[in-house]
């Protein structure tokens, strides 16, 4: 599939129908997988929420908790509750719907434009996304790596583009500290409208994430002995951005235990600016296949 369609069936994909007031229906991404990607219902639940809001009041946060796997053969309903509505902040709670039981929740919170004080941590020092390997590239190091049973979802094309900076330079086959650097951005060019840029984004942001915490235990996330997934998830965003320009995602998994990684991420644009942070806490059990 060429990049300007697998970016147009993600949009398509966010353009939520509106059922009533505060419901929404949001079809899913044609992947061909039973599973419902995480990201596309983060980002489907933003969008539900901010057609709910002003649009003078961009999205600043999102917390979410995944409750139950989704199931990509069905669309999602999207409940919004309008809790408040202040003089410079709105907030929501949405819930995402599927054989009439949530499988995930989230408060949204929204904000006027202000300025204030600021600081930020500086960008790390990578090479260019230029300079390293494409996403095919980097996948076809590893097709001979990859049980059949994974290779399919391995090798899906998604809108997303990913350029890794620890593997592109010294290989991924061995354990290493729990820490990555990846470019990313859209396959091709996004509509000129924020509220947008920001739902897609908050479908990358859960894309490569939970894998960082397995990096110290040389797991690529296809080993059936471990099981992983989406537990929670939370994103601030702090300044304006494009999806569809080079972003770098900073990231470091602090600690694993009780069968869950703890991850972070800093979100930066090509000019240093941290644009968004994110916090995701992942299930990486062992599992006993004797």
């Amino acid at each position: 599939m060429r990049p300007e369609e697998m970016v147009a069936d993600l949009v398509s994909a966010l353009d939520l129908e509106r059922i009533e007031e505060n419901l929404f229906r949001g079809s899913n991404m044609p992947e061909g997988f039973r599973r419902l990607f995480g990201g596309q219902v983060i980002a489907q639940a933003l969008v539900a929420a901010s057609r709910t809001v002003a649009a003078d009041r961009p999205a600043h946060s999102l917390h979410a908790y995944f409750m139950r796997e989704g199931d990509a053969s069905v669309p999602v309903v999207y409940q919004v509750e309008r809790d408040r509505d202040g003089k410079s902040f709105s907030t929501r709670r949405v819930i995402a719907i599927q054989h009439g039981r949530p499988i995930f929740n989230m408060a949204a919170s929204f904000q006027i434009e202000e300025k204030g004080l600021e600081h930020q941590f500086d960008m790390p020092d990578v090479p260019d996304p230029e300079t390293l390997m494409s996403d095919a590239e980097w996948r076809r190091q590893f097709i001979d790596q990859v049980p059949e049973a994974h290779l399919e979802r391995f090798l899906q094309e998604r809108p997303i583009e990913f350029r890794r900076v620890e593997s592109s330079v010294s290989g991924n086959s061995a354990p290493r500290p729990p820490r990555q650097n990846i470019w990313f951005k859209a396959m091709a060019p996004v509509p000129d409208d924020s509220a947008l840029h920001a739902c897609m984004l908050a479908y990358a942001s859960d894309m490569t994430l939970l894998s960082t915490s397995l990096l110290p235990h040389n797991d690529a996330g296809w080993d059936d002995r471990i099981q992983v997934a989406s537990l929670d998830h939370a994103l601030w965003f702090h300044a304006p951005f494009r999806i569809d320009d080079w972003l770098l995602y900073a990231q470091d998994s602090p600690r694993a235990s009780g069968a869950r990684g703890m991850n972070r991420g800093l979100i930066y644009n090509r000019d240093g600016v941290l644009v968004a942070s994110v916090a995701q806490e992942g299930l990486i059990r062992k599992r006993d296949l004797a």
